[in-house]
């Protein structure tokens, strides 16, 4: 019987980053979601409270980041060609639906969609993705 590979420290950082980011992301959507900040009113606070629910997100493309700088050059170089390749089918996705709703009538999506759209596409082609090459 072959033994569960065990994480590497950079993966185990990444985990808490990934942990900690989405934490604090859960809480904003819940207290979004919740009402409890529907009394914003003014542009002013309604651009910090979009700050507020997109610092865990640039927080966790940083984590992912720091783990493809941290790791090994094999997961480094497996990470950014799977990041690349998500990346790549998320615009390929986010522009065709746009371009239905311009010229299709199909309804519109918001352009925070995109990021688990991103990470949607990351998890359904990673799995494919066993090589640098």
């Amino acid at each position: 019987m072959s033994e569960a590979p065990t994480m590497t420290p950079a993966h185990r950082r990444y985990v808490g980053r990934t942990v900690a980011f989405m934490s604090a992301y859960v809480v904003v959507m819940l207290l979004a979601i919740g009402g409890a900040l529907d009394d914003v009113k003014t542009a002013t606070s309604g651009w910090v409270l979009a700050a507020a629910a997109s610092a865990p997100i640039v927080g966790q493309i940083w984590a992912t980041l720091s783990l493809m700088n941290e790791a090994d050059e094999f997961v480094r170089g497996l990470t950014a060609r799977q990041f690349i390749v998500a990346t790549g089918l998320t615009m390929a996705l986010a522009t065709f639906w746009g371009f239905g709703e311009s010229f299709a009538g199909a309804p519109h999506v918001e352009a925070w969609f995109v990021y688990p759209l991103f990470w949607a596409c990351f998890g359904l082609t990673a799995p494919f993705i066993r090589s640098t090459r």
